[in-house]
């Protein structure tokens, strides 16, 4: 058909659709959906074949309902450049409307696709953003329509994506843009939103020499009236590595900059409005030459040697104490229309350092400078001059919020937020109150941690004691017992967030030596936990893997693909865990680190994988089954399924496997609790315990321990694993003499008798409705089909955890988060003994003795 019907029908002069031309396109194919609202809304599939993208218009979209039959209209060929089209046809031009980009990647069609289309029938699969799996386009019988218009059908075929209209309405469920993020209905035929393929040039900051739409991954966007922060981990030692950029730990409140039409506002982490606190420095920041901007920073108050000081900054609050104020800006995160936050860190400071350069150095907003790399030397540096600490943080990361491994704060010393939840009375000449206890929620419940009397001056003694006053309440706010003589001591509303200076840590976990240095009104208190130092991760450069692993190479294909133990990565920059700005690459470098570990696991056993391609916050989807778009490095087995039909499951046994399911976005493997060789005979028995969002961990560990206990008495071990999420796996390993419906009936029946035992604490019925505030003990996962998250797996879930076996000894000192792509492999590398070591010389079966002490058949 070629493009001369395409040009015919369009004024290139009005209309800012690409004219286009034939070209040859690359080795895999285009594949694109754009909602159109012309004189009627409708889907346009485009499919690249021959040089160009042939074209369907789908009145109703696509649908993954097998038994749906979706008229498909073939229209005109489009040029190759068409698939990045979103914008506004201008009305009166053909097609004139809204084209919203719905969905985009790649297709392969099964067999010749241009002998399909000639005989009119093509069969392809889809990798995209939103649709997947297999398709067809049928051509309808009969002659064409007067338009020279062919009639085709869009099916969906029977597969892991399929699922039942009532099931999944696709079109409803995800009416976004994959460009914009944008409704089709938000869009209006302005600048922002008419493509920019044929301009002259993009519009320029009211300084000259600044384009944030150079930047890599920029888009159009309003500016937000808030971004929620990214926020540092605490490590106990610098990052290595020129992969790091380190700043100095100011010692100030944290806040945003939010700069438009020349106005400024002062935003703390809890979205107060502070501009009137501070107003010289907003006035300063709204002369900065530029439309609009978020900034991010750090507001101080400096002493005479230059260093940050949060107890002056407070003085100069509370009391009007000398001070000078200046707020230290180390992020830009919009500029002038254009969100810039998914592009480089290196990339948005080089940005935010030309906003400010016309800025005085001593102003009163200041650029917060950095050093590349040399983290142990910096962080020597920065305590031999007295001061707070330093933030190492990937050069290369783009902005995320939440905390994560990207942002690393390493202390010179101990310091952090701790909850008032009393006072004692002054004693001697002191006034106001003698000491403060303090606090930190643990399972959402306040933890006593010690008592401080220091670091209080006259003034703040009397204005905090009075405030204190006003918050007392007759209970103890604190879960544990506060040691000591409570006579003189009385308890307030858990309100209050103070700074507190420590040496350390006692091994009763109160603090030893502690000075009060502030309030911190910018924090909320339930967000007050326990600051536990994390190991930092191994540096990307000169991490040493294991001998049998070859380091990745870059591809000599395209700059955009990498290869990692044979295997070819595409996108290896796309980021899976925006929150710690986890890419591609850093999860196949992970499962690279520790495949000595996870292997073993999962090796012959079929494996069913929860696949996002476009990361966790995107569409995900389950696939068990194997097909024609699997690499090869992904082996098969085959297995009898109802009614005597068999399958072929997806199997891994090696890292190229591994690194294969990364490539196909395999955030999370579940695997059968038997291997292939004897499918029939589980070699493992799971209890999944599942706690009700709202009990705390030690519940959990309270009901693992239990199972734990009374396997034991009936001549049986067993070991536990975190599962990435907010429960515990104990698993058994077995002989593998049984069958599938021997160990879930004697599964069943000892989770029914913990049930019986404590109905109040457990239950063993998957409903929801009667799990609130008790712990599920799924046993099902001991049914023939099922299957567990496998030993060291991720999960699909933000923070990038990790399914990790433990010690027993371990549990009750572990949190939630602490198992990471970032820690993990250092955990695996620095541990002196496996807890697991034991696991796979135990030869042990259900006997009938232990069948008949839970009651099992």
């Amino acid at each position: 058909m070629g493009l001369k019907t395409y040009r015919n029908k369009r004024d290139f002069k009005r209309t800012p659709e690409p004219e286009g031309r034939v070209q040859s396109g690359g080795e895999r194919r285009l594949y694109v959906i754009q909602k159109h609202a012309a004189t009627r809304l409708h889907y346009d599939l485009r499919l690249e074949e021959g040089g160009v993208l042939k074209s369907w218009a789908v009145p109703k979209g696509p649908s993954l309902d097998p038994k749906e039959k979706r008229l498909a209209v073939q229209v005109e060929d489009h040029p190759l450049e068409y698939g990045g089209f979103e914008g506004v046809i201008p009305k009166g031009e053909y097609g004139g409307g809204k084209v919203q980009l719905w969905d985009r990647g790649h297709w392969v069609p099964e067999g010749d696709a241009a002998a399909g289309l000639r005989t009119g029938k093509l069969k392809f699969h889809l990798e995209g953003n939103k649709l997947h799996g297999a398709w067809n386009l049928v051509r309808m019988h009969g002659q064409a329509e007067d338009n020279g218009k062919t009639n085709w059908l869009l099916i969906k075929e029977e597969d892991d994506a399929a699922a039942t209209q009532h099931q999944r309405d696709i079109v409803q469920e995800r009416p976004e843009s994959i460009l914009s993020g944008r409704q089709i209905e938000d869009m209006e035929a302005s600048d922002e939103s008419v493509w920019h393929s044929n301009r002259n040039g993009a519009p320029t900051s009211p300084s000259p020499d600044i384009d944030p739409s150079t930047m890599q991954g920029a888009r159009k966007a309003r500016l937000p009236e808030i971004m929620p922060f990214q926020l540092a981990t605490l490590t106990d030692q610098s990052p290595v590595g020129d992969e790091w950029l380190n700043e100095i730990k100011l010692d100030g409140f944290r806040m945003q900059c939010r700069i438009e039409k020349g106005k400024a506002q002062l935003l703390t982490r809890t979205g107060q409005d502070w501009t009137h606190r501070f107003p010289d420095v907003a006035h300063a920041a709204g002369q900065l030459r530029v439309r609009s901007a978020l900034l991010d920073g750090e507001l101080v108050a400096l002493q005479p040697d230059g260093r940050s000081s949060f107890q002056l900054l407070q003085r100069a609050l509370s009391e009007g104490a000398e001070a000078t104020l200046a707020y230290y800006a180390f992020d830009l995160l919009h500029l002038d229309g254009y969100d810039i936050n998914v592009a480089q860190l290196e990339m948005r400071k080089d940005m935010l350092k030309s906003v400010l350069k016309a800025m005085p150095t001593d102003g009163a907003v200041r650029y917060s400078d950095h050093v590349v790399g040399g983290g142990p030397a910096f962080h020597e540096a920065a305590c031999r001059l007295g001061l707070e600490g330093m933030i190492a943080k990937r050069r290369t990361a783009p902005y995320r919020s939440g905390r994560g491994g990207d942002w690393l704060k390493v202390k010179c010393l101990l310091r952090q937020e701790f909850v008032v939840g009393g006072y004692t009375d002054p004693s001697g000449s002191r006034t106001g109150f003698g000491a403060l206890l303090l606090g930190v929620y643990e399972d959402h419940r306040l933890v006593y941690a010690g008592r401080v009397g220091t670091g209080f001056n006259i003034g703040l003694l009397k204005t905090l004691g009075a405030r204190l006053k006003r918050l007392q309440q007759p209970e103890t706010p604190f879960h544990n017992r506060v040691p000591g003589p409570l006579r003189e001591v009385h308890w307030v509303r858990p309100e209050l967030v103070a700074e507190i200076a420590f040496a350390e840590w006692t091994s009763d976990g109160v603090l030893r030596h502690p000075s009060f240095q502030g309030l911190r009104e910018d924090k909320t208190p339930t967000d007050v936990k326990r600051e536990i130092p994390q190991p930092p991760p191994m540096p990307e450069k000169s991490s040493t893997p294991s001998k049998t692993i070859p380091p990745p190479k870059p591809s000599r294909r395209r700059e955009e693909e990498v290869e990692i133990a044979g295997i070819r990565l595409t996108h290896p920059t796309r980021v899976l865990y925006p929150e710690q700005g986890v890419t591609k690459f850093d999860l196949a470098q992970y499962y690279q680190a520790i495949a000595d570990s996870m292997l073993p696991h999962i090796t012959g056993r079929p494996v069913m994988l929860l696949r996002c391609p476009e990361g966790h916050e995107k569409e995900c989807f389950y696939q068990k089954h194997t097909n024609r778009m699997v690499p090869e490095a992904v082996h098969a087995v085959e297995i009898k399924e109802d009614k005597g039909k068999s399958s072929q499951y997806l199997m891994v046994d090696d890292l190229p496997g591994l690194i294969a399911l990364v490539q196909m976005g395999a955030l999370e493997l579940h695997v059968w609790g038997s291997r292939g060789g004897r499918l029939e005979y589980p070699d493992r028995m799971v209890f999944d315990l599942d706690p009700d969002e709202r009990l705390p961990w030690f519940r959990v560990v309270d009901a693992a321990e239990l199972i734990r206990d009374r396997l034991v008495t009936m001549g049986l071990q067993s070991w536990v694993k975190t599962t990435g999420g907010k429960g515990l796996h104990v698993v058994v390993p077995l002989t593998g003499k049984q069958t599938w419906d021997e160990v879930k009936a004697f599964s069943q029946a000892l989770a029914e008798r913990l049930v019986k035992e404590a109905p109040e604490r457990y239950t063993s019925k998957m409903a929801k409705a009667g799990r609130k505030g008790k712990l599920f003990i799924d046993y099902l996962r001991n049914s023939r089909g099922a299957t567990a998250v496998a030993a060291y797996s991720t999960r699909a879930r933000p923070g990038a955890t990790v399914s990790t076996p433990v010690g027993w000894d371990e549990l009750r000192r572990l949190t939630l988060d602490q198992f990471t792509v970032h820690t993990v492999p250092r955990r695996l590398q620095t541990s002196k003994q496996d807890p697991w070591k034991e696991f796979w010389n135990v030869r042990q079966s259900i006997t009938q003795s232990a069948r008949r002490a839970v009651g099992s058949k």
